[in-house]
């Protein structure tokens, strides 16, 4: 694993599970994506009445990031009640930026659940080459 400070990115990740907007499931998520460069861009789920339209930490903590100029990453860490893992749709958005990122799964106490990678979550993914003609 690289030189990551998992209990700051855990940190992070919890403090940004506070803010959370969960009136619908009450499952609360954080995360905290960390740059190669070592930037900490942070994302909490944020649900709708109208449930499709919500849209999970994960992403948007790796949206923030991309709209900041920022698309190297080199960990993320998972925040919920209870060391949850990240959703399909999750998995294929840090797929598409980092495939070998580090994944932090840990729960609300800080407890890490899991540590793996985007692409032993996601095996045989879908990418970039398959689009290739």
């Amino acid at each position: 694993m690289p030189d990551i400070d998992e209990d700051a990115l855990i940190q992070r990740a919890q403090q940004a599970q506070a803010r959370a907007y969960a009136p619908y499931s009450g499952y609360a998520v954080g995360a905290a994506v960390l740059t190669t460069d070592g930037r900490i861009f942070t994302g909490c789920n944020v649900e709708n009445a109208v449930y499709p339209l919500g849209l999970c930490a994960e992403r948007v903590a790796i949206f923030k990031a991309v709209s900041e100029g920022f698309r190297d990453f080199q960990a993320i860490a998972v925040v919920t009640r209870n060391g949850g893992s990240p959703c399909g749709s999750c998995r294929q958005v840090m797929h598409e930026f980092a495939p070998s990122m580090v994944v932090v799964i840990a729960d609300e106490t800080g407890r890490v659940h899991r540590r793996t990678t985007v692409a032993d979550l996601l095996p045989d993914s879908f990418g970039a080459s398959d689009l290739e003609r």
